[in-house]
This record gives C-alpha cells, sequence and structure tokens, in this order.
C-alpha cells in the first residue's frame, strides 16, 4: 500500500499521491496505458484504516498520471456473445473489474467494438480508437495492434500478469501460434446508434485437441526476471507494476518463433 496516504488526506490529495507512486511504477506523462486492475484486496486495505477511496478515485489518479498528452485504455471484456448474448457496445457492462466499468461509464470514454474483447479508451488519442471494430480480437487491426504502434505500456494494479496479460494473445495471433486456432462466433450486436443486428467476430482460442491450457507465468517470470518490469508485484508496495508492450511483443514472440511456446506460454494436460 502507499504509506503516505492517511486518513486525514483530502480527496484531491489522494489522488495527487496516487498519481505520484503511479509515477515511481513507470507511468509516465504522455503515456498510452493499458491497465489491467483487481480492486477488491486493495480498497480493503485502505478502508481498514479509515481510508475510503473509489474506483473513481483510482481512475482520476491514473487521468492525472498520464496527463492531457496521455491515453488510458482499459479492457471491458465481456463473453456473453459467445452464448448468443446480445452485445450493446453502449451499455453492455465490462466482466473484468470495477475499475474498468468505472471508466466504461465515463462520458468521455470511447468503446472499441470487439463484443468480446472491447476497451472503454480515455483521454488524448481516445479517437484513434473510436471506430476500431476489429473483426478478430487478436488481429492485426485491433486495439492491442494500436496500443503497440503508439509505444504504449502496460499496467497491473494488484493483479499478476499470469491471470491478466491479454497482450499475449496477440503476439499469439501475429505469430500464428500452434497452440491456438481460429474460431467464429455470430450473435446479436448493437452498435453506438442503436442499431441491432447479427455479427460474426473471430476469436483465436485454445486448440482443444491439443489440450492447451493457458500458463503464462513461466513468462511473466523470465520478464521479471530480466528486469523488463518496473514496479511491484501484487501486495508490495504500490502494487503497481508496468512494462512496454514492445518488450512483451518482442519476447513472446521470440518464444513463438523459436518453437518454444510450450511451458512458456501454454501448457498440456498430455505429453505429447
Amino acid at each position: 500500500m502507499i504509506k503516505t496516504i492517511s486518513e486525514t488526506d483530502s480527496k484531491d490529495k489522494i489522488i495527487e499521491k496516487l498519481s505520484d507512486s503511479w509515477h515511481e511504477s513507470g507511468i509516465e506523462k504522455g503515456d498510452t496505458v493499458l491497465i489491467h486492475s483487481s480492486l477488491s484486496s486493495f480498497l480493503k486495505e485502505y478502508k481498514a484504516k479509515n481510508i475510503f477511496i473509489t474506483p473513481d478515485d483510482i481512475l482520476d489518479s491514473f487521468i492525472l498520471s498520464v496527463g492531457s498528452e496521455g491515453t488510458l485504455l482499459f479492457p471491458t471484456y465481456n463473453f456473453g456473445f459467445t452464448k448468443g448474448m446480445l452485445f450493446d457496445i453502449n451499455n453492455t457492462k465490462s466482466e473484468t473489474g470495477i475499475l474498468t466499468e468505472a471508466a466504461r461509464l465515463r462520458k468521455d470514454s470511447v468503446r472499441t467494438g470487439h463484443p468480446l474483447f472491447s476497451f472503454a479508451v480515455l483521454g488524448f488519442h481516445k479517437e484513434i480508437f473510436r471506430n476500431i471494430n476489429n473483426y478478430s480480437a487478436f488481429g492485426s487491426d485491433s486495439p492491442f495492434a494500436k496500443l503497440l504502434e503508439l509505444n504504449g505500456k502496460i499496467a497491473a494494479l494488484d493483479v499478476a500478469g499470469e491471470n491478466c496479460m491479454t497482450f499475449y494473445h496477440y503476439a499469439e495471433e501475429t505469430g500464428n501460434a500452434p497452440n491456438r486456432l481460429h474460431k467464429k462466433f455470430t450473435g446479436p450486436y448493437k452498435d453506438s446508434n442503436g442499431t441491432e443486428s447479427i455479427r460474426e467476430y473471430n476469436l483465436f482460442v485454445r486448440n482443444l485437441e491439443m489440450f492447451v491450457e493457458t500458463d503464462v507465468k513461466p513468462m511473466e517470470e523470465y520478464l521479471w526476471s530480466k528486469g523488463f518490469y518496473q514496479g511491484c508485484r501484487p501486495g508490495e508496495g504500490n502494487c503497481l507494476h508496468v512494462i512496454k508492450s514492445e518488450i512483451v511483443f518482442e519476447e513472446a514472440s521470440k518464444v513463438i518463433k523459436e518453437g518454444r511456446s510450450l511451458n512458456m506460454l501454454y501448457k498440456t494436460g498430455k505429453i505429447f
């Protein structure tokens, strides 16, 4: 936890101190940052000390940390579309935590169009993302690709990378990794104008015939061991760690190209 925050601090002071601590973990003014998060333990720790911080406070602190020329992406993933449920880009809730839902509900945020892997985007470059409606979740026209193009960073607040780093799947699709394959999903979709239609989207899914189970913890530990991450692991310090998307892409792509994905990016339930 951030030791300098006290129960006597004003709301603005708390937001400022949070922002300062994000800078200590590698976020800078003008950055484009994809932020994964898990706030349950983070907020409980403060509440136990009579310090009441809301998801909107944390969101404001990240906005302050990147400044007026920075951009923030929050994963607003929802998997109802795979079960035939309507995806409404304006109203379908995020299933990836309360911070991402807070970002989605901001009136000045835009949401990308893939019904399974969408993002709420705030800040300087948000208009670049407004019309992104990528067919394949991890494809070359996806928000993941745009994050890399913008030399963006990936941050995780109180959640381990092995539990949130979907960016690896972008590297896998780009490298046509053998442990995954393309699968089409069709379902009802309502666009930002309220027009409903039946649409088809693609997802690069685990190859179940190979008994594939996603397990990126070895890759995460490799990145930590090489000093590529800045900041703190979950439950330590300010609980935020940050890495450049370019490094994740390059290192994961190297593993895929060299045929070393097994036991680095995935494991199997069967010995081949």
